[in-house]
């Protein structure tokens, strides 16, 4: 499920400060002994840090497997919502909760801000939300600056905003199910760590996000494996290509329907059965028998099809999606007589480089 959110006339109303180490590694937890208050002068500049990350990301909510209520994480957002002066005691013990979390020794140290936003437009209607990031690493920073009459060259570490490396968004809907949650992390597509430990999420499974699964499990069954660097994409993606094109026609989708008309083959059908069992067991999604089709989303799958070449004279050909789609449209694959050499021909209009 993706919401569609209007940042415009967010406002932070107060945030908590944490220094996040890792146990395993005797490093210490810090946290904010005060409510850090942001000045007018600084919301234009911290606002669009903050939410920057959170555009065109899935949906999810908050789980657990008894009760909805021992997801630690769910209560303090809750709890903030019900009385926004509790920021700070369950800012702090989320930052507990992360640290609690961080004892494998791949996890990195780093520095924790945690928000409350007011004013989040969703759909005319102005939401809070929780805004949690985490930054692992620090970038050195230059200023020239002025001291005893002559210009100085300072150096200083500070967080890159372009570069934070984990967040989620809380927004202030579906409480009852788990309030809507966006979340990132740039070591990896959904880490265990970040998004299971910690949050305790798992993605809202809609028609788009489902739309979406079964096209990519389609492209990873029916693809052939150990395909050789020089093999021609157009020839590899083929059945990818049908199976996404049965999947684009259709307004529902069936799994007995799909089994039968895209995967054909025994091995196709038993490697999308392991690719079912793995969404469910790792990312929690169970894939219904018939939903509706997201045309949008099924073509997203077309990212994991083949799209380079390699070839043994040095040359690597790189297609974009739109030429993986249609190849034959740019292409033109021959036969030298005189070299003894295949070919490749390309058409285009004019060289974007």
């Amino acid at each position: 499920m993706t919401l569609k959110l209007n940042f415009e006339t967010v406002q932070i109303a107060g945030l908590v400060l944490a220094k996040i180490g890792n146990p395993s590694r005797d490093e210490p937890l810090q946290t904010s002994k005060q409510l850090f208050k942001v000045s007018d002068e600084d919301q234009d500049l911290l606002c669009p840090i903050f939410l920057k990350p959170f555009r065109n990301l899935v949906g999810q909510r908050f789980t657990h497997h008894s009760s909805l209520d021992k997801n630690e994480i769910n209560t303090s957002v809750k709890m903030i919502f019900e009385d926004s002066d509790t920021l700070l005691k369950q800012g702090c013990e989320i930052a507990e909760r992360l640290y609690s979390k961080s004892s494998h020794p791949n996890i990195k140290s780093g520095d924790l801000c945690i928000s409350l936003i007011n004013s989040i437009d969703l759909d005319g209607e102005m939401k809070r939300a929780i805004c949690i990031l985490k930054s692992e690493s620090m970038t050195p920073f230059l200023s020239i600056a002025t001291r005893d009459g002559d210009l100085q060259l300072e150096t200083e570490q500070g967080i890159n905003p372009e570069k934070i490396d984990k967040g989620c968004l809380i927004v202030e809907h579906l409480e009852k199910k788990g309030f809507y949650v966006l979340t990132f992390d740039r070591a990896g597509s959904e880490s265990r760590f970040w998004v299971r430990d910690f949050l305790g999420v798992r993605p809202i499974p809609d028609s788009a996000l489902l739309s979406k699964r079964v096209a990519e499990m389609a492209v990873t069954a029916v693809s052939p494996a150990g395909v050789a660097e020089d093999s021609p994409p157009w020839d590899v993606n083929e059945p990818a290509q049908e199976a996404l094109s049965y999947l684009r026609d259709q307004k529902q989708f069936s799994l007995q329907e799909f089994e039968e008309n895209a995967l054909r083959t025994e091995a196709a059908k038993s490697r999308f059965s392991e690719e079912r069992q793995r969404l469910e067991e790792e990312e929690g999604i169970k894939l219904e028998e018939k939903f509706n089709i997201s045309k949008r989303d099924i073509t997203k799958a077309k990212k994991l099809m083949k799209r380079m070449m390699k070839l043994d004279t040095g040359v690597e050909l790189r297609l974009s999606p739109k030429v993986v789609d249609k190849p034959e449209d740019v292409l033109e694959k021959g036969y030298d007589e005189e070299r003894k050499m295949s070919f490749i021909k390309v058409y285009f209009n004019e060289d974007l480089a």
